[in-house]
């Protein structure tokens, strides 16, 4: 049965990157809503009695609203036939998971955009302290997720693209953007190579979603 999904997002934002791919390899078609993060729609009213948090995404799947990025994609593998984002064998789904908050729970949140903008604040560093930051965090990060891995498989875990590659590939378009040196990660480059090849990954691009107009 089609599921009526309505989705909150930012073009930016990481979390959101993580289920836009989720959504396109499951083939789930969304209602779009973007929330422009810079002009602080988030902290609306409205957005807040949908999400108390005030953090992006939100999707409400058949009048159900969800939060939590991986809890959301997790909601979606478990409510749709066939899903692959985790796998079936339990220690699978361990290193899905170990991988997936490897960077979700670990680099995102001192990477996040109003840590790093209070650092530079309180430092009086300016851009050099938001840049310096984020290449040191990001690259200790993703030089840990790279000794993690232990799959042969063009993806995080096996021959399919899992959650633990709907949550890298978002971080590693930040790496992109705070200029992070990934010529000593030959394993996250590979998976990098086989995801960008598809087209789930191509549609949930930033890019490919368009920054809001300003307003």
């Amino acid at each position: 049965m089609a599921k009526d999904i309505v989705f909150y997002d930012y073009w930016r934002s990481s979390a959101s990157y993580r289920v836009r791919i989720a959504l396109n390899l499951l083939g789930l078609p969304a209602e779009y809503r973007p929330v422009n993060l810079l002009t602080r729609e988030h902290l609306n009213s409205d957005y807040l009695a949908l999400n108390p948090q005030g953090l992006l995404p939100a999707l409400i799947i058949d009048g159900t609203t969800l939060t939590q990025s991986l809890a959301i994609i997790e909601y979606l593998h478990a409510s749709t036939p066939g899903s692959g984002l985790l796998p079936q064998d339990i220690d699978g789904q361990y290193k899905v998971r170990q991988l997936s908050y490897a960077i979700a729970m670990e680099i995102h949140p001192v990477c996040n955009l109003s840590i790093v903008n209070h650092v530079a604040e309180i430092t009086g560093g300016g851009d050099e302290a938001k840049k310096a930051w984020m290449q040191h965090f990001i690259a200790k990060g993703l030089t840990a997720f790279e000794n993690l891995l232990d799959d042969p498989g063009p993806f995080c875990h096996g021959d399919k693209p899992t959650m633990a590659d709907c949550c890298l590939i978002p971080q590693l378009y930040n790496a992109k953007r705070w200029e992070v040196d990934l010529s000593a990660l030959p394993n996250i480059r590979r998976i990098m190579e086989a995801c960008q090849a598809l087209q789930a990954f191509k549609d949930a691009h930033p890019d490919a979603v368009g920054a809001p107009a300003p307003g």
